[in-house]
């Protein structure tokens, strides 16, 4: 019996990149809420108590965007402040931002793309996964509930910083949990012992809730369970590491199963060649397993300068044969215009940006609905 190894991991809002990515989609939220069509590409690096915001904003009063504000409030609600470092309130926040209003005309040509990117989409037919990889799935889940650890057993003294991994065991008749490791932020005064015991307690309850939801997944705790294993995790955060933006795609989209296309999906508006792609093809995939031919569907499309609508280059079921483009594509909307229409004052993208674009079936471009 073959067993094929999944490996897949995830990052807490406290972690530095996700910090940068959170900071880059509050300013797109705010710009839409100032003009619909509003065009963002911002990128955000964070070290220590710096904060640094480059690229270019253009909406209706632009320049009245507070960016420090941003920036203090995505740091507080990640945790920190009091005893975990940086203070929100001491952050040095820089930009080299262009603040401005849309050029004439701007605004109609959000419909067409302005750069090139090369995107990709998938889903599996696992509803209880919202189709997306079990590995995947299940370390988002996990990552969730590590997460309130935090508020819920408070003496454990755990920080906002944090990853896991885990790798997941596939074989014919089974899904199982081979290895898990977690790397959590931590005062030196919490007990590591009821840490593990608190991990491995969370970790099981994740399991057993989801094991009716995905086929054959045993609610196994592994022999390999690892917690903090290096030692303590005192200095995390962007006292321990510098984080960028655009960085954790791969946790962003479908775990390293997937090939992922070129580009970052925060910090980027919703009529953007690269975020909007990206849901495009995401859409199309999952529309493919819903209505049935396939378990599993893997989209590659391009844009070009200029183009409207996304071009879909390849429709590959599990066995990598090719399916017939046509007969799905216009089932859907694969404007640009179309995705930037209707998903562009989405609210709540600082929580997108932490846990990722498609691991919520509650996101409207998770909805599927077909139009003739």
């Amino acid at each position: 019996m073959t067993t094929r190894f999944r490996p897949a991991e995830m990052v807490l809002p406290g972690h530095p990149d996700k910090l940068a990515d959170a900071i880059a989609d509050s300013i797109v939220e705010q710009a839409a809420r100032r003009e619909q069509r509003a065009l963002c590409g911002v990128e955000v690096a964070v070290h220590r108590s710096h904060v640094f915001v480059t690229g270019r904003v253009a909406a209706r009063d632009a320049e009245t965007i507070d960016i420090s504000t941003i920036a203090r409030e995505v740091f507080a609600s990640a945790g920190y402040g009091s005893r975990w470092s940086p203070d929100p309130d001491e952050l040095i926040v820089t930009t080299n931002l262009c603040l401005e209003e849309l050029n004439p005309g701007e605004a109609d040509f959000r419909a067409f793309s302005d750069d090139q990117s090369i995107v990709t989409g998938y889903a599996i037919d696992l509803p209880g996964a919202n189709y997306l990889p079990p590995e995947h799935w299940l370390v988002h889940q996990m990552g969730r509930r590590l997460h309130t650890l935090r508020f819920e057993r408070p003496e454990l003294g755990l920080g906002p910083d944090g990853k896991l991994m885990i790798v997941l065991a596939e074989s014919e008749d089974s899904l199982a949990i081979h290895t898990f490791s977690a790397s959590l932020q931590q005062h030196c005064d919490g007990s590591t012992v009821e840490l593990v015991r608190s991990v491995r307690e969370t970790v099981e309850d994740v399991l057993i809730q989801q094991a009716p939801r995905i086929p054959k997944l045993k609610a196994h705790i592994p022999e390999e369970f690892l917690v903090n294993a290096a030692g303590n995790f005192s200095i995390g955060g962007t006292e321990g590491d510098n984080g960028l933006s655009g960085k954790k795609l791969v946790v962003d989209a479908y775990g390293p199963r997937i090939p992922i296309g070129g580009g970052a999906l925060s910090g980027k508006d919703f009529y953007k060649a690269d975020r909007a792609g990206a849901i495009i093809a995401r859409r199309l995939a999952k529309a493919v397993v819903m209505t049935g031919p396939v378990r599993e569907c893997f989209v590659a499309a391009s844009m070009s300068p200029g183009d409207t609508s996304v071009h879909i280059h390849c429709l590959e079921d599990e066995k990598g044969n090719s399916r017939d483009v046509g007969r799905w594509s216009h089932l859907l909307d694969l404007s640009l215009d179309g995705c930037g229409n209707a998903y562009a004052c989405t609210p709540g993208l600082t929580e997108i940006a932490r846990w990722g674009h498609f691991s919520n079936d509650v996101l409207p471009w998770e909805k599927i609905s077909f139009s003739t």
